[in-house]
C-alpha cells in the first residue's frame, strides 16, 4: 500500500493534522511548528493532494485506511487527530473506525452533515490549468481569474503549483477530484464518545446553531467553540484564537 506523505516536526505525543479540500500538508506548516514545541507533529498530505500519491478512489473509507496504514508505519498510538473541512470529515471517520487508537479529536469548522456543492467553478479552472499546463504561474493566475475571481483564493489554489521541465503542473489530482467531490460533501454517519472540540468560525455557514444538537448527539463529549472574525479558514484569519482555543482543549500553555 502506498504511504503519505508528511512533513514531522517535534517530538512528544503524536498529533496528526489534516487538511482540507484543494490543500496540502504546507497550509499548516506555521501552525505545525507551534504545536512541535509539545508534539511530535505529523502534517499529512491526504491521497491526491500535495506530494501524496494519486488515485482513483477517493472514499473516507480509502482515506481512513491510509491514515492507518501510516499510523502503523510510523508505530504510531494514541494519537490527537485534527481536521479542517475535509479533513474534519475524515478525522471523524478515522476517530469512529479506530475510537481506541484516537486519544483527542479536533474537527475544525465543519460538521458530518451533506453540503451543497460549490467547488464546480474551482474544479472547472483547475481542469483547465490540468488539460492545457501553464508556462507560468502569472499565466496559471489569469487563466485561474476566469474562474475564480477572489484573489485569496486563486493564491491558495495556486500553491498546488510546482515547476515541470516543461512548465508548471498541479499536485492535486484535478479529474478525480472533480468526479469524485461528491463524495466529499456528503453526510458521515460518525461517533466517537471521546473527548472532541469543534470549532467554529463565526463568519462561516459550515456549523450552524441548529447543527449542534446533531454535534451532541453523535459526539457526547464534544465542546463547541466558536473562533470570532473568521470564516472558513479560521486557522488563518485568525490564529492566535484558534491556536488558544487547541492549547486550552489539549492542556497546554
Amino acid at each position: 500500500m502506498s504511504l503519505l506523505h508528511s512533513q514531522i516536526l517535534g517530538t512528544g505525543k503524536p498529533l496528526l493534522v489534516l487538511h482540507g479540500f484543494l490543500g496540502m500538508s504546507d497550509n499548516w506548516r506555521s501552525m505545525g511548528k507551534q504545536w512541535a514545541a509539545h508534539f511530535e507533529v505529523h502534517l499529512i498530505d491526504l491521497r491526491n493532494h500535495g506530494r501524496s500519491f494519486h488515485s482513483d478512489a477517493f472514499s473516507y473509507a480509502d482515506m481512513a485506511a491510509d491514515l492507518t496504514a501510516y499510523c502503523d508505519h510510523h508505530q504510531l498510538q494514541q494519537v490527537i487527530v485534527l481536521g479542517h473541512s475535509m479533513g474534519g470529515k475524515l478525522a471523524m471517520h478515522y476517530a469512529t473506525t479506530n475510537p481506541e487508537q484516537v486519544e483527542k479529536l479536533i474537527v475544525a469548522d465543519i460538521v458530518p452533515k451533506t453540503y451543497p456543492p460549490h467547488h464546480d467553478h474551482i474544479l472547472e479552472g483547475l481542469m483547465d490549468l490540468h488539460t492545457h499546463p501553464p508556462e507560468s504561474r502569472g499565466d496559471a493566475d489569469q487563466r485561474l481569474s476566469q474562474f475564480v475571481t477572489e484573489q485569496g483564493t486563486r493564491s491558495f489554489l495556486l500553491k498546488n503549483l510546482y515547476r515541470t521541465r516543461d512548465g508548471f503542473a498541479l499536485r492535486v489530482n484535478a479529474p478525480v477530484l472533480q468526479d469524485q467531490v461528491g463524495q466529499v460533501m456528503m453526510a458521515s454517519d460518525v461517533n466517537y464518545h471521546g473527548p472532541t472540540l469543534f470549532l467554529a468560525g463565526e463568519k462561516s455557514d459550515y456549523i450552524l446553531p441548529q447543527d449542534h444538537a446533531q454535534i451532541a448527539s453523535q459526539f457526547p463529549q464534544a465542546i463547541v467553540k466558536t473562533i470570532p472574525n473568521a470564516g472558513h479558514w479560521l486557522h488563518a484569519e485568525n490564529p492566535i484564537v484558534f491556536a488558544a482555543e487547541i492549547a486550552d482543549f489539549l492542556g497546554i500553555d
